[in-house]
This record gives C-alpha cells, structure tokens and sequence, in this order.
C-alpha cells in the first residue's frame, strides 16, 4: 500500500517525526484552509482546514510506510494530538472515526495512490475547539502578541507558502504586513 501524508503548514517545513520517503510536491487536493487554530504548545495560529473557507492548494508526500495505522500515529504524535482525539487524524481509508473526505478520495483515484493522512484538528480560539474566530479577531489577536510569541505567530505565517492564499492571510498583510517569505520553505529531502 502506497500512503501519501497531505499538508499545508509547518508540516512542510518541519516534518519531525514524520518518516517521509519523497520530498513535499505541490499539487495536493485542494481543501478549505484558513488559519484559524490557536495552538496548544505554540504560539502559533495554525492554518487548518475549515469548511467555511475557500478551497487552497496542499503538498504531498510519501510516508515511508505501507502501514495506515503507523501512518497515522505518525501525524498523531508530529501533531500531539491524544489518543482520545483519533477523529483529529483525516485518512482514506477512513478509520478511527476519521471522516472520509470525497476531495481527497476523487485526488488519490486520480493519481491511483492508495492511501493517504492529513491533520484534521478543528478552528479552535480563545480555548474552544469549533469556534472559528473571524478575520477582525484573528488580527487583533496576532496584534497583541509581543516578544517571542509575536515572532513564532509571524514566522509561521509567512513561512506558510505564499500560493495558500486565505481572506484572513489578507487581512494579516494588510494590517500586519506579514507578507510571504520569498523563498519556498518546503523541506525537500528527507
């Protein structure tokens, strides 16, 4: 079984833990991304999906594995998600009580790929898993952050591929200024 990891954030530049047997390739399904995650053990605010935004390009790579519940507890413990939370870990197959996702199946058939993982942490703010905050609350919220949580939130924003390209990464350029790094920060090898 071949069994390909999706991704769209800090997964392409810092793959930890991740056995990775390709480099990261664009061309991923297109899903619905919106940074909209306040990180538990970072002071990030991930991009994840969000059924609310409009769909953005993903990258993909092989896991060096052909064993879906290795694959999975790969992202499990890259992404420090309990096991109490197994939903939080998308697959086709979908098992664990993961939701199929009919975007990623229609790519995987097309490219005749067997398998595939991606993170599926829902929006989460001001510690509530679900609430997706809006764009207004999201900028405010990066505003007020200062010292090395301001540079972690900025960093990982930009260092996000500039082609992801959400409505509230526009509205962090716009009154933040964090643009996209110029340089693609996608970990090439393993």
């Amino acid at each position: 079984m071949n069994i390909v990891c999706i991704a769209w954030g800090s997964l392409l530049w810092k793959p930890q833990g991740l056995k990775l047997a390709s480099s990261w390739h664009p061309g991923g399904p297109p899903l619905p991304l919106e940074f909209v995650r306040q990180s538990d053990d970072s002071p990030e605010l991930a991009l994840v999906l969000c059924e609310r935004a409009r769909l953005a390009p993903t990258y993909w790579a092989y896991l060096a594995t052909q064993d879906l519940v290795e694959a999975r507890a790969m992202v499990r413990e890259r992404e420090k998600i309990t096991p109490e939370r197994p939903e939080w870990i998308g697959s086709i197959p979908a098992v664990d009580g993961a939701q199929a996702d009919p975007r990623v199946n229609a790519w995987l058939r097309d490219r005749r790929i067997d398998a595939a993982v991606w993170t599926a942490v829902p929006p989460k703010f001001d510690g509530q898993n679900g609430r997706v905050p809006t764009a207004d609350e999201v900028v405010a919220w990066l505003d007020g952050c200062t010292g090395a949580q301001r540079e972690a939130a900025e960093d990982y924003i930009r260092r996000t591929p500039a082609h992801i390209d959400t409505r509230y990464r526009r509205a962090i350029e716009t009154r933040l200024g964090w643009r996209p790094l110029r340089e693609a920060h996608v970990t090439q090898t393993r």
